[in-house]
């Protein structure tokens, strides 16, 4: 059969048939994903690594979702490959950021606007409520990236830095959870802590 032949026949199938030993079909989905690949980078830019190497983490993380899905186990393909592509380059973020001295100096601001000392939370609530932001697109504030990392070490706790640094990336509560394998109630609940915390602030 031609590789383009695949087209017709469902993700869960060409796994099925991948394991039988149609070898080519590797190839053909890691084709097929690339661009979640790239949209992906795109939104975890923001965290500071760079876009190439996210690139690179999220086809190794493609090809673990390719190897490891379980038709019986898992949800679509899609859903499956989604989450291990960001679990994949969420690791890279985080080592990238294990210098104590640079925590968050590459969160880019929806805001292009000078934000004073009272209008803190508003900026920080644009930061949760907006996700869809290109990144190439916006600017990079340093005052604002300022009073993020001071909001964070004063405010909140380090599974609820972890949780709020997927959500700026479009992730929602349920997809954090994957990506940080905890379960969806408790991040769904730390969201809102942080929502919570950062009003008050």
């Amino acid at each position: 059969m031609e590789a383009c032949g695949y087209d017709l026949i469902s993700d869960e199938e060409l796994i099925s048939r991948l394991r039988e030993g149609s070898e080519d079909i590797a190839e053909y989905l890691c084709s097929k994903y690339k661009y979640l690949v790239k949209a992906k980078a795109g939104s975890m830019y923001i965290l500071g690594a760079e876009n190439e190497d996210l690139i690179q983490e999220g086809m190794i993380g493609l090809f673990k979702a390719i190897r490891d899905y379980d038709p019986d186990r898992e949800a679509s393909f899609r859903t499956f490959a989604n989450i291990c592509i960001s679990r994949q380059m969420y690791k890279l973020v985080e080592a990238s950021q294990t210098q104590k001295s640079k925590p968050l100096n590459d969160y880019i601001s929806i805001n292009g606007d000078d934000t004073k000392e009272g209008e803190n939370s508003e900026f920080l609530d644009s930061l949760m409520s907006d996700t869809d932001s290109n990144p190439e697109n916006i600017i990079i504030d340093r005052e604002n990236v300022s009073i993020l990392r001071d909001k964070f070490e004063k405010m909140l706790s380090p599974f609820e830095v972890q949780v709020f640094r997927l959500r700026l990336t479009g992730m929602n509560y349920a997809e954090i959870a994957e990506v940080l394998g905890r379960d969806a109630k408790s991040t769904d609940n730390a969201l809102n802590r942080i929502k919570t915390k950062l009003k008050m602030g």
